[in-house]
């Protein structure tokens, strides 16, 4: 018989708490293994890695409907865990890139040499996730920003890799500092943001052709949100959150003056 553990033992192990633990009970995500006579929860091993599998897909930012949904789908656990293991590992491996690289980059200025332009991009293949570009907005759109960025100059990707890096910084202060999306800080983000992403061949257009259309922003609003890799770019799942709300609102907003 494996070891049982009261509910405030495991929110204490998983960095949860009690009342997250009884609403995932009552929403038939995570139920005790157990309930004693006192109406105690104790989970076994089982339920804790049942619980474990709730808690990383939940830092991938999906909802509870859909964590439901990716446990009733692939209930193998240990193939679904080692999956996510695998995920994590490249994540990892590619952000220790990026370090790596932006390192020797600092190195560099402060020696007064000039960064290697053969080095200063790895870890930032655009290439990797063109799949999953193509499934969401076709095979022409990957195309199209895949030209594009070839053929940028050596420098022109070095600058544009500047500009993308001081847009993501302003979002990242304006969240840490607490500004509100809707406030007009935040907007004026939000409304450079969107010219950004209409910038880039390839973007879906408006039937006008100006510029990127309201359901596009919003649906890579909420991918910035769902996907950890957009998240942690904008500081995690809060950075993100305040960035999707601020675009919805710019959004809305825009919508609103058309109307």
């Amino acid at each position: 018989m494996s070891t049982e553990r009261s509910i405030q033992e495991v929110a204490r192990l998983a960095g949860t708490t009690s009342r997250t633990l009884r609403h995932y009970d009552d929403v038939g995500l995570l139920p005790p293994s157990r309930t004693g006579s006192n109406g105690y929860r104790y989970y076994d091993a089982d339920a804790l890695v049942r619980l474990q599998r709730i808690l990383l897909l939940r830092d991938l930012g999906l909802g509870l409907p859909q964590i439901a949904r990716a446990l009733e789908s692939q209930p193998d656990e240990v193939r679904a865990l080692r999956t996510h293991a695998a995920w994590l590992r490249a994540e990892q491996e590619r952000i220790a890139r990026q370090i790596a690289t932006v390192e020797r980059t600092v190195a560099a200025i402060e020696e007064g040499t000039e960064p290697m332009a053969e080095q200063m991009f790895e870890g930032f293949d655009h290439t990797q996730h063109r799949e999953e570009v193509e499934q969401r907005w076709g095979t022409d759109a990957y195309a199209r920003s895949d030209t594009w960025w070839r053929g940028l100059s050596d420098d022109e990707r070095a600058g544009w890799q500047r500009r993308s890096a001081d847009r993501v910084a302003a979002w990242r202060s304006a969240a840490e500092r607490g500004v509100d999306p809707a406030s007009p800080e935040a907007q004026e983000l939000a409304r450079e943001h969107v010219a950004w992403l209409a910038s880039i061949p390839g973007t879906p257009r408006t039937p006008d052709g100006t510029g990127a259309p309201d359901a596009y922003v919003v649906g890579l609003a909420e991918i910035y949100v769902a996907d950890p890799r957009f998240a942690a770019t904008y500081g995690g799942q809060d950075g993100a959150t305040f960035v999707r709300d601020a675009l919805v609102a710019f959004v809305e907003g825009r919508s609103g003056e058309r109307a």
